[in-house]
């Protein structure tokens, strides 16, 4: 091991970047590898091509008859662009991507050869199920799953292969995915949204949720991070001392992207153009080897696939140019982490996102009901919210010095504050002519003047309003955004189904109009949702102590994070809004806390394997090199020798001690691990794992990162945080 690391320490600086042509012109390029509305008009019937914008828009189901035409239509487009292989692209609740690939290839009657593709394998594909978690819905013994055609999200070619985007289901219904649950909760959201907007603009026909996620990741020299077995196997580092130097003069972010790292960059953002992902900004992040990659907004759906395609892509440019892509919310102690910041809003099919103020006072209270209804939503799924970013991985980042903290908060700004202060104090029922006047001119009137100076930022904040959208910082770099959206989507939904319902209750039996049974919802909502709302720093003990008194949840873990997917209340809501039912919500829950444990265990077994085969082995050869010297200068100085060898035998008693440690605290996890396997329950497991196995990561690394410090450099085996942070 210790030769691997200097021979790619030596191969490092060799290394040269490749020069990547750019385009001329990105828009020529945009979309080519995408089966998007251009292409339907090339390869499309108008009775096909119009009943596929029918079914993404309003959500109509195609028939056979329909479905055969536009395969065959699909089918002409990806052979004419070298496309051998077509796969229906799913989401199972591994949290990364699946497929599998059928040849556009088939033997007719004659025994003649043909390429075939129809509209049975365009619609509906079958799968084994029995390998994907499923969470207790499908035994092994039972496989079959269906994967079914989503239209809203166009088919694209991946080098060879037509990909067509599908949602995953059981053979009985339940979703064994993360798609099938957003896609419902999106159209609870449009249901709900449209009903609301038609308050402000009749015209409204449709509303859909937009996202605009911002990637961050690690990109280490590919040879240095195969030397440590924790980075190809975990995805971070368990044990490493930090550098000298880490991020501490703030001068690698937004610093002159490296040559080799640009060219990745460049390689990676002329193949996404192609697949018709929006790629806008790239830049470095805080901490040294670390980037960010952030696209247009678009609708949330193909915004989730998209993010999802990204990281499949980046992994594979990544290894062409000789890096390794760290997607893990914590790869290196003591440094940032990486987020994927979910940037959410709302947007009408009359081009308005209702999270933006307008030039009229009535278009500022469209806003400030959407706004108001978002925080009252968080306000009373507070809880649910955290869990949608619980994970074995972002456990490590939530709470850091970079990150936001696990008790969930909003932060909207002293301006806006101000603003909902003030429309606390609207009187109950009709308002006077005086009251409206001042509402609409002084309070509601100048929220746009607002705005566009209170740009400042709450780093700390879990759920911030950045001016037009509320963004979601706590998700983690390498989760599927699925998850944090159909949550949000859902409660966001179920909130606004209740104030439509409220407000007509008040214009009808109450005979207020529009615009005061609005601001007397409104106030209330102000009012109910206030200890939501915090300006501060979310950080030490002050926080969780006042969060407390707010009487705010802080479940610091996934397990602990996990329980509220089975309350009594999110079964209801989730029933309520037909996004999941009780069966698919526990699954879910076991099969995330299954994910947690297994985590946490390949994270214990890799740290036995680098504590037992390499760090101790490579600890002891330095004693004995000690022991000789000691010996040697003994032999030279006779009983004189300890006064001179003082230095070497400090080190030795060091080092010994270390070992001893090591060797006893990993037996002891290992124990622990042993115990906390032979729990039959999944949350049982889970909580024995966070409790009585993680700990002991943080004390054995204490004392291998000790170690390091002591060892020669030419005798430790793994690549060093200078190393991998710090090899261009």
């Amino acid at each position: 091991m210790p030769n691997l690391r200097f021979e790619a320490l030596r191969n490092a600086p060799q290394r040269q970047h490749t020069h990547i042509e750019e385009p001329i012109k990105r828009s020529e390029l945009f979309g080519k590898q995408v089966f998007n509305e251009e292409k339907m008009l090339q390869f499309l019937t108008k009775e096909a091509f119009d009943n596929v914008k029918s079914a993404i828009f309003q959500g109509s189901k195609i028939d056979r008859k329909i479905a055969d035409q536009v395969a065959e239509g699909m089918k002409a487009w990806a052979l004419s662009m070298g496309a051998t292989h077509y796969t229906h692209w799913f989401q199972p609740l591994t949290g990364a991507t699946a497929e599998k690939h059928d040849a556009f290839f088939d033997i007719i009657s004659d025994g003649r050869a043909m390429e075939k593709f129809g509209g049975a394998q365009l619609v509906q594909q079958e799968p084994d199920a029995s390998s994907f978690p499923s969470g207790g819905i499908r035994n092994t013994f039972e496989a079959r799953g269906y994967t079914a055609w989503d239209p809203s999200s166009p088919a694209f070619i991946y080098k060879t292969t037509l990909c067509i985007p599908t949602i995953f289901v059981a053979y009985t219904g339940e979703a064994l995915d993360n798609k099938a649950p957003l896609l419902r909760a999106l159209h609870a959201m449009d249901q709900a949204a449209t009903g609301v907007a038609q308050y402000f603009d009749k015209t409204v026909r449709k509303v859909q949720a937009t996202l605009g996620w911002e990637q961050e990741y690690f990109l280490v020299d590919r040879e240095l991070a195969q030397s440590r077995p924790d980075l190809v196997m975990t995805g971070r580092t368990l044990v490493g001392n930090a550098a000298a130097k880490g991020q501490q003069l703030d001068d690698h972010y937004f610093g002159v992207i490296p040559p080799r790292v640009l060219s990745f960059m460049s390689d990676l953002e002329k193949q996404c153009i192609r697949l018709g992902i929006p790629v806008k900004t790239r830049h470095n992040e805080v901490a040294p080897n670390q980037f960010e990659l952030a696209p247009v907004f678009e609708e949330a759906n193909l915004s989730v696939d998209h993010n999802l395609l990204l990281m499949d892509v980046m992994e594979e440019i990544a290894d062409r140019h000789g890096f390794m892509v760290l997607f893990h919310e914590k790869p290196f102690a003591g440094i940032n982490g990486s987020g994927k910041h979910n940037n959410w809003s709302l947007e009408t099919d009359t081009g308005v996102n209702l999270l933006s103020p307008g030039s009229t006072p009535m278009k500022n209270l469209q806003f400030l009901t959407f706004f108001v209804n978002t925080i009252k939503a968080v306000d009373t799924h507070e809880e649910l919210l955290r869990s949608s970013i619980a994970s074995a991985s972002n456990d490590h980042r939530l709470g850091a010095n970079e990150a936001p903290p696990s008790i969930l908060s909003i932060f909207i700004g002293k301006q806006l504050s101000n603003v909902l202060d003030e429309l606390e104090g609207v009187s109950k029922g009709k308002l006077s002519p005086e009251e409206k006047t001042e509402l609409k001119l002084n309070v509601v009137g100048k929220i746009p003047e607002i705005l566009l100076d209170n740009t400042d930022r709450n780093r700390t904040s879990p759920f911030a309003f950045t001016g037009n959208k509320f963004e979601m910082r706590g998700v983690g770099s390498k989760m599927n955004c699925a998850k944090p959206m159909t949550i949000l989507n859902t409660i966001v939904a179920k909130q606004l189904r209740q104030f439509k319902k409220e407000v007509d209750a008040l214009i009808d039996k109450k005979n207020l109009k529009k615009d005061e049974a609005i601001f007397n919802v409104l106030r209330e909502y102000i009012k109910t949702s206030k200890r939501i709302r915090f300006e501060g720093d979310g950080y030490g003990t002050e926080w969780q102590e006042e969060a407390r008194r707010r009487k705010l949840s802080n479940n610091k873990n996934t397990p602990e994070a996990l329980q509220v997917l089975t309350s009594n209340e999110t079964i209801a809501l989730f029933k309520e809004m037909e996004v999941m039912n009780e069966v698919e919500l526990r699954a879910h829950q076991e099969v995330e806390l299954g994910a947690y444990v297994m985590h946490i265990q390949i994270e214990g077994r890799i740290l036995g394997e680098m504590v037992y085969t390499h760090i101790l082995p490579a600890a002891i050869r330095y004693q004995n090199l000690l022991l000789q010297n000691i010996n040697s200068l003994k032999e030279v100085y006779g009983a004189a020798h300890k006064k001179v060898a003082e230095g070497q035998l400090n080190i030795l008693e060091q080092i010994g001690e270390h070992i001893s440690e090591i060797k006893k605290q990993t037996d002891e996890m290992i124990e622990a691990r042993k115990r906390a396997n032979n729990l039959t329950a999944i949350n049982k497991k889970a909580k024995a794992y966070c409790d009585n196995v993680k700990p002991y990561f943080d004390s054995i690394r204490s004392h291998t990162d000790k170690l390091e410090r002591l060892v020669a450099d030419d005798l430790w085996p793994f690549a060093k945080y200078r190393e991998l942070l710090f090899a261009k």
